[in-house]
């Protein structure tokens, strides 16, 4: 067995050079290099020769770069660094203290205000996507070895059983007097879909009281741009190939999240067959529904994370119905097991490519 884990990777890389041909992009400088071993342990605020101050940080299972440029920068970046790792001591399923973990032992309980907010956008998410996102996966994510690197194909007999406990519907959530409650005995849940959405947006809350009206958080692929370049220009994000050396195009973006879910990001092999990590709730299995790559565009970094895999696991056919009715809130940037591209309209001109693409319209 074979098996492969991006998790200290960033997968959605930050261009600083400006946005012309695709390929001359993809060899531009970098924000941040890839690494396969990362300390846990923040680093120090570096100040860069631009006037950003920068930190690098480990959590989340996965590297993150947070960025900020202005007179009380530091003091940003130290508080933002710092909400970071609260957000992951209080939701890391991987942890026997979080207060995630804590629910899965008791089938419930009572909730803090972030955790509360999750699991209430989760709830939304699932009823939203037809259950394409579902917050209760995480006993077959388990099953899977997904969770703590044992891998294996499960038995068909075991998936069937474990699945049962998959089916958000059955998460009560009350609001009034602030708990949850799990309908199914061996039941559990995990916010991870959503959490690095959530978190930076409250980083961009923790920028903005600092007065940084110009900075860029990269927390392991999920890219969120607080303003323009302090030259008022865009921010260039480019998306990165699934398979390949280089990426799949670039994207200006300002004041917005680009969050990238694909199956390359870790899965591992058995007898010759890729297994990823993003599993299917209607099947138990990793999703194969034709697409390989999932970025969402969107003012919301919530909305775009928990969008990011519920498109995946949609296909491409029902991601662009599901955009139709909901083109206000997102865009998008797919890529399916042809190579080719799906963008929405919105940010057709924004985005570049050399590849083939086709402009998603609404109706």
């Amino acid at each position: 067995m074979h098996f492969k884990q991006f998790t200290a990777i960033i997968t959605t890389a930050l261009l600083l050079a400006g946005c012309g041909n695709a390929a001359e992009n993809a060899g531009a400088e970098q924000t941040a290099s890839m690494s396969e071993t990362v300390s846990e342990q923040a680093s120090e605020p570096v100040t860069e020769s631009d006037g950003a101050v920068s930190q690098e940080i480990f959590a989340m299972d996965t590297y993150m770069v947070v960025k900020a440029y202005g007179d009380r920068a530091k003091d940003a970046v130290t508080a933002a660094v710092t909400e970071i790792q609260r957000l992951d001591a209080l939701l890391s399923t991987g942890s026997e203290d979080s207060e995630v973990s804590v629910l899965n032992r008791a089938g419930g309980g009572s909730l803090s205000t972030d955790t509360e907010t999750l699991i209430e956008r989760s709830l939304q998410l699932y009823e939203d996507t037809d259950g394409a996102f579902d917050l209760s996966i995480y006993p077959v994510m388990e099953l899977w070895g997904f969770t703590d690197d044992s891998f294996a194909v499960p038995d068909t007999v075991e998936l069937h059983d474990t699945l049962a406990l998959v089916d958000a519907s059955k998460v009560t959530l009350n609001t009034e007097e602030h708990t949850v409650s799990y309908g199914t005995d061996g039941m559990k849940i995990d916010l991870g879909g959503i959490a690095k959405g959530y978190t930076s947006a409250r980083v961009s809350e923790i920028f903005k009281s600092y007065g940084v009206e110009s900075g860029l958080l990269n927390l392991g692929g999920n890219v969120q741009a607080i303003g323009a370049k302090t030259d008022g220009s865009s921010w260039n994000v480019a998306i990165t190939n699934t398979d390949e050396d280089g990426y799949l195009g670039v994207l200006k973006i300002e004041d917005q999240a680009v969050i990238t879910s694909g199956g390359y990001e870790r899965y591992f092999e058995e007898d010759g067959v890729r297994y990823h990590h993003i599993i299917d709730p209607a099947t138990g299995y990793p999703a194969d529904n034709g697409v390989i790559s999932s970025s969402i565009i969107s003012s919301d970094g919530m909305l775009a994370d928990g969008l990011s895999t519920s498109l995946y696991v949609m296909g491409l056919d029902d991601a662009i119905a599901y955009w139709q009715d909901h083109s206000e809130e997102f865009d998008f940037v797919l890529e399916d097991e042809s190579g080719d591209l799906y963008i929405t309209e919105g940010i057709a001109e924004a985005f570049s490519s050399d590849l083939n693409v086709t402009i998603v319209k609404k109706e």
